[in-house]
């Protein structure tokens, strides 16, 4: 079993930067590998960005260029670095660990960017 603990979140204005942050349990965190999801209102969750066990990331779209994810495995944490928000990254932002085929989901944190 693998718990997560996100934090970080908040209100922010456009074109601020948050940074995001997510701490697993385990004693095996650096094989695990590492997303970022949201959920706004009314939409289905969606990956935002993950990271391999071997450091490889990915992003959707519309957050490239904006948004860093990173991991530091003797902490047993993963980072989401946003910047340049726009109010359409309001969402609350869950942490997801895939250890061996399982999902283990973060009880999610909210972001809402407004002036």
């Amino acid at each position: 079993q693998v718990q997560l603990v996100e934090s970080g979140g908040g209100l922010v204005q456009p074109g601020g930067s948050l940074r995001l942050s997510c701490v697993a349990s385990g004693s095996f965190f650096s094989d695990y590998y590492m997303a970022w999801y949201r959920q706004a209102p009314g939409k289905q969750r969606e990956l935002v960005a993950g990271i391999s066990s071997s450091g490889s990331t990915n992003y959707v779209n519309r957050v490239k260029g904006r948004f860093t994810i990173s991991r530091d495995n003797t902490k047993n944490a993963v980072y989401l670095q946003m910047n340049s928000l726009k109010p359409e990254d309001t969402a609350v932002y869950y942490c997801k660990a895939t250890e061996r085929g399982y999902n283990y989901w973060g009880q999610g944190t909210q972001v809402t960017v407004s002036s």
